[in-house]
């Protein structure tokens, strides 16, 4: 009997089919370009808001599509398993969008979550810096208050949706003699014909090509005291490390995705070529490798099954959360790593949709906060 997730229901399910043909028919053919030219069309993100696939966690009242945590899981992981690598929906709808919802004014949030949900305005988050990227509480961006409005001087790198970005939400130093992660505050920036704000290159990536991703550049850049997130200066650590949880069950659920389409390309490869003769589905090796990345896939989409019910009930805690990013998307390293070599030499050409899989899913590992950090998060639980 084939395994369903718990939290599916008929609902999720004509969603998923309507994500899937939107991304097949939609997207996967204008894929290739968009990794040529290292971004994806601005025009697509409208093309997805008008069809329900930005913000479908927002309230109705906001323009959202007035569902769950499980309407984002099941639209990120049809684009995940269609392999479309350029299009940053997760920091937009999952991420952004949900900092905005939790945190923000009411002001704020009629004033900028209908936008993001039409895809008028596309959003990202500036947290990583040149200096610091997985250690945050490092950041040397400042905003100085100056009457009513911040002052924001410095710069930011690997930033998703940052060539596009209309919206900003910058992570900045708001209290220059506080120690470590106090004193850190987000502060939300529109981008749009804004003095001494400028966009460096888009970055060059391994994989997710056309995910535009870009140095952020902010010289004396004012923008009004109300576009601080929060009731108060201060409290921008705590609403990051409060939301990051549900960032790396986006990004575990992912790597889930990655690794069931994975197999079942695989086990098409497999079927269709011969090797000495033999048809490479009947040598028990094949068998046995397929075997166990099936395996793998399998226990990795029940245990971030579980995380995703107890995210739901607002019971995912930080080290369970950091449990299923590390491992998901380390095992999904290895499950593609398997795909590809039984690809043999196909493998290694970019025609092959399993190359352009092993390329993309090797970032698992790396954002969300690296799987050393994971580690960490997951010792000091059990250690304190």
């Amino acid at each position: 009997m084939q395994y369903v997730s718990p939290w599916m229901d008929s609902e999720l399910e004509m969603l998923k089919e309507a994500a899937r043909r939107f991304f097949e028919e939609r997207f996967v053919p204008r894929e290739p370009q968009w990794a040529a030219d290292l971004l994806m069309e601005r025009e697509a993100w409208n093309e997805a808001g008008a069809v329900g696939l930005l913000c479908a966690s927002i309230p109705e009242e906001y323009g959202g599509g007035g569902g769950t945590l499980a309407h984002d899981i099941v639209i990120f992981s049809e684009q995940a398993r269609a392999l479309i690598g350029s299009f940053s929906n997760t920091v937009h709808s999952g991420i952004v969008a949900h900092y905005l919802l939790h945190y923000g004014s009411e002001a704020q949030k009629k004033r900028w979550l209908p936008k993001m949900a039409t895809g008028e305005m596309v959003a990202a988050i500036a947290m990583s810096e040149p200096d610091a990227g997985s250690d945050l509480q490092a950041i040397r961006t400042r905003a100085v208050r100056e009457g009513d409005e911040y002052v924001i001087n410095g710069a930011k790198t690997f930033i998703t949706n940052g060539y596009h970005a209309d919206l900003v939400f910058v992570v900045a130093k708001t209290d220059l003699s506080a120690k470590g992660s106090r004193g850190t505050s987000i502060i939300v920036v529109e981008t749009r014909d804004l003095p001494g704000f400028r966009r460096g290159k888009v970055l060059e990536k391994l994989g997710n090509k056309g995910s535009d991703t870009a140095e952020l550049f902010f010289d004396d850049v004012r923008v009004p005291v109300e576009n601080l997130l929060g009731s108060e200066e201060g409290q921008g650590f705590p609403q990051l490390m409060a939301q990051l949880p549900a960032e790396r069950l986006y990004i575990a659920m992912n790597a889930v995705a990655q690794m069931e389409r994975a197999v079942a390309m695989t086990v098409d490869y497999v079927k269709q070529r011969k090797v000495f003769g033999q048809q490479l589905s009947e040598m028990q090796n094949t068998r046995f490798k397929l075997a166990e990345c099936q395996t793998q896939a399998q226990l990795a989409r029940v245990y971030v099954d579980n995380c995703i019910v107890r995210c739901m009930q607002g019971q995912l805690s930080n080290e369970d959360a950091a449990m299923a990013k590390w491992w998901a998307t380390e095992r999904c390293n290895r499950v593609v790593y398997e795909c590809l070599q039984l690809h043999g030499g196909n493998g290694f050409i970019m025609e092959y949709p399993i190359a352009r899989l092993y390329a993309n899913a090797r970032v698992g590992p790396i954002y969300g906060g690296s799987n050393e950090i994971m580690k960490e998060i997951i010792a000091r639980s059990l250690l304190r």
